[in-house]
């Protein structure tokens, strides 16, 4: 489909009702616009984030513990990561 949209006051624009109900959109829905050198993509965003984020949260509640604590263990397991993945790539090369 091909459709001519146009750039309202405040920089809003209406996507056509085909493409809305095409792809289950609905008001309050967040879009990205990705610039690919002039090209413009308006992809949906799945709320993948807040879904991800409430249940770190719940799981964070049911484990017992603090944001600190949880924050700590993460800062331990990323630092155990990297020596674990990256231990060689800090070592200089002559």
């Amino acid at each position: 489909m091909n459709a001519t949209v146009q750039i309202r006051q405040r920089g809003t624009l209406t996507l056509p009702a085909e493409l809305r109900e095409k792809y289950g959109l609905k008001e309050g829905d967040t879009l990205r616009i990705v610039d690919l050198d002039g090209v413009l993509v308006l992809t949906p965003m799945t709320p993948i984030v807040s879904e991800l984020a409430r249940e770190i949260e719940r799981l964070r509640l049911a484990a017992g513990l603090s944001t600190e604590e949880l924050l700590a263990t993460l800062r331990e397991q990323r630092a155990r990561y990297h020596a674990e993945h990256y231990a060689d790539a800090d070592v200089p090369t002559a």
